[in-house]
C-alpha cells in the first residue's frame, strides 16, 4: 500500500516545547522509530510541518540589525524544508538499517490571483509590541494583527495547486525509496503564463493541503494525519467532548471544525477521500501502525453508494 503521512509540526517540536537543536534529535528518534514498523510493510512518502512557525528563521530576518535586505519568506521556508527534511532522512535510515531515504526541497505551485492574497490571515514570526510591529510593517511592508501575546506578521495562504517534483518522488518511490518531502507545505511559487518562469511569493501554503494533494496526485491508497492527539473530537476541550472515530467527508465538514487547529486536517483528509475514494485517517504519532491497521484514530472513508 501507498501511504502519504503528513507529520504535524507539534512533533517537531512537540507543543509546548521550545524549538531548540538539543529538543529536536528525541523527537526525530520518536518520529522514526514510530513509522519504521509502517516504511517495512508499506511505501511511504513523509510530509512535515516546519516545527518553527512561530519562526527561529523569520525571527532572525525579522531582528537581525546587520540584514538591510531579510531573506524573502519563501528561502526562509525552504531552509527550514531541508534542516528537517535532514533530521528526519537520518534518523529514519539508522531505524530502517538497508533502506534508501531521500530528502527534497520541493515547491508547490499556488495561483497568482488565489483570492488569499488579498486577505493574509496567517501568523508567522515572533510578537511584538503594538510600536515595534506597526514600525516594522512600515519598514517592510509587512501586513499585521494582534495575536494572544502581542502583534505579529500575517501571510497570505493560497490553496496549493500541485508540488511541482511529484514526478521525481513518483520515481524515488517505484526505487524502493522512502520519502521526505514537502516540508511546511512546500515552498510557494507562482508560474509566468508566457514564460514558465517560477517565483517564490512571501506565503505559506497548508501543510495538510499539501499533502493531500500530493497524495492524490501520486495515487496513494492512504493519506494519515499525524498529530498530538488520538483522535478527532466533537467539541474538544469542553466538558461535552466526544471522539469522532469513523466519519465521511460531508459529516466532518458539517461538524466545522475551526481554521486555527483541527480545520484544516479535516478537510485535507476530507478531499483526499472525496477526489480519491481512497481512505484517509487523522490520530497521535505513536499509534502510526495502529491507525492504519484500524486499532485508533478517526477513519474518514467514502460515502456508501446505496441503490
Amino acid at each position: 500500500m501507498r501511504i502519504v503521512v503528513a507529520l504535524g509540526g507539534n512533533a517537531l517540536p512537540r507543543r509546548g516545547e521550545r524549538p531548540d537543536a538539543a529538543v529536536q534529535q528525541p523527537n526525530i528518534d520518536r518520529v522514526a522509530t514510530a513509522l519504521a514498523p509502517l516504511a517495512r510493510e508499506h511505501e511511504l512518502v513523509l510530509t512535515h510541518g516546519e516545527g518553527t512557525r512561530t519562526g527561529l528563521p523569520a525571527v532572525e530576518g525579522a531582528t537581525d540589525p546587520a540584514l538591510g535586505d531579510p531573506c524573502p519568506l519563501h528561502l526562509l521556508g525552504a531552509r527550514t524544508q531541508g534542516m528537517i527534511g535532514s533530521l528526519l532522512a537520518t534518523g529514519l535510515h539508522d531505524a530502517l538499517p538497508g533502506r534508501r531515504v531521500a530528502a527534497l526541497v520541493t515547491h508547490t505551485l499556488v495561483r497568482a490571483d488565489d483570492p488569499a492574497f488579498s486577505r493574509p490571515t496567517t501568523f508567522v514570526g515572533r510578537s511584538y509590541s503594538r510600536d515595534v510591529a506597526h514600525a516594522l510593517a512600515r519598514e517592510r511592508g509587512w501586513h499585521i494583527a494582534r495575536d494572544t501575546a502581542g502583534w505579529r506578521r500575517v501571510v497570505p495562504s493560497p490553496s496549493p495547486e500541485r508540488v511541482l517534483e511529484t514526478g521525481t518522488v513518483h520515481e524515488l518511490l517505484n526505487g524502493g525509496t522512502l520519502v521526505v518531502c514537502a516540508g511546511g507545505g512546500g515552498v510557494p511559487v507562482v508560474e509566468d503564463r508566457d514564460t514558465g518562469a517560477l517565483t517564490g511569493v512571501e506565503a505559506v501554503v497548508d501543510k495538510d493541503l499539501t499533502a493531500a494533494s500530493l497524495a492524490e496526485d501520486l495515487k496513494a491508497d492512504f493519506l494519515l494525519i499525524l498529530t498530538d492527539v488520538p483522535c478527532v473530537y466533537d467539541d474538544f476541550g469542553t466538558p461535552a467532548q466526544q471522539p469522532v472515530l469513523d466519519a465521511t467527508p460531508a459529516e466532518l465538514r458539517r461538524k466545522g471544525f475551526p481554521d486555527g487547529s483541527m480545520g484544516p486536517k479535516t478537510e485535507a483528509a476530507a478531499r483526499f477521500v472525496e477526489r480519491t475514494a481512497g481512505l484517509a485517517a487523522i490520530g497521535a504519532l505513536d499509534a502510526a501502525y495502529e491507525i492504519v491497521h484500524g486499532r485508533s484514530g478517526t477513519l474518514v472513508r467514502p460515502e456508501l453508494v446505496t441503490g
